[in-house]
């Protein structure tokens, strides 16, 4: 298992967030992981077993880090959206990183250990506590809730300059999507203790 401490773990760890990101894991290759991690495919394949276990390990960290960086709150589930689009249009790689993984790892029956799919039960017994808290609509079956505000979050972060015109100011279309998207998971899951909009009076 490779530690933080460990200067050629981290160096393979990187390489590989490289590769993944730019070729996904069927055309990333071990000697060019290697190569840029400046040690050998034997080191490579001493830490790892093979390209998948090295992938699955990188998705796997990057996941912890989203998860950090966006932290689901529950019982307010408009800002949790907005910061998934602030995360991924500021880290397209990390973008294409985890959408490599949806498309090339498929199995009718995930592994137990698959990164993707123990975040995804984390964030469901989140939102299912905040259902029986109160804090959240019952009606709705977790899964549901999640892929809806995630899809919501993440729609203009793969195509952040699709309708920009080329007189207006980035950053201000940006800052119009994402109003955009906080708007409309608040119409969905309405924030615990939001004030409500003129029209909802």
């Amino acid at each position: 298992m490779v530690t933080m401490t460990d200067s050629t773990g981290d160096r393979i760890v990187a390489a590989a967030t490289t590769e993944f990101s730019q070729h996904g894991i069927a055309g990333a290759r071990i000697e060019r992981i290697a190569r840029a991690a400046r040690t050998s495919k034997e080191r490579v394949y001493a830490y790892y077993r093979s390209k998948d276990a090295l992938y699955r390990f990188v998705a796997a960290r990057e996941l912890a880090a989203i998860a950090e960086a966006t932290r689901l709150d529950p019982t307010d589930l408009p800002g949790y959206a907005g910061r998934i689009h602030d995360y991924f249009v500021a880290h397209p790689e990390r973008l294409r990183l985890m959408n490599w993984g949806q498309l090339e790892v498929t199995s009718d029956a995930p592994q137990p250990d698959d990164p993707f799919q123990l975040s995804i039960r984390r964030k469901i017994d989140q939102l299912r506590a905040a259902q029986q808290a109160g804090d959240l609509d019952p009606a709705w079956d977790p899964i549901d809730i999640l892929v809806f505000v995630n899809q919501i979050a993440m729609s203009w972060a793969a195509q952040p300059h699709v309708g920009l015109d080329s007189t207006e100011d980035r950053a201000s279309f940006l800052a119009a999507r994402r109003a955009a998207i906080v708007a409309a998971v608040q119409r969905l899951f309405p924030a615990v203790n939001s004030v409500p909009t003129p029209e909802e009076h």
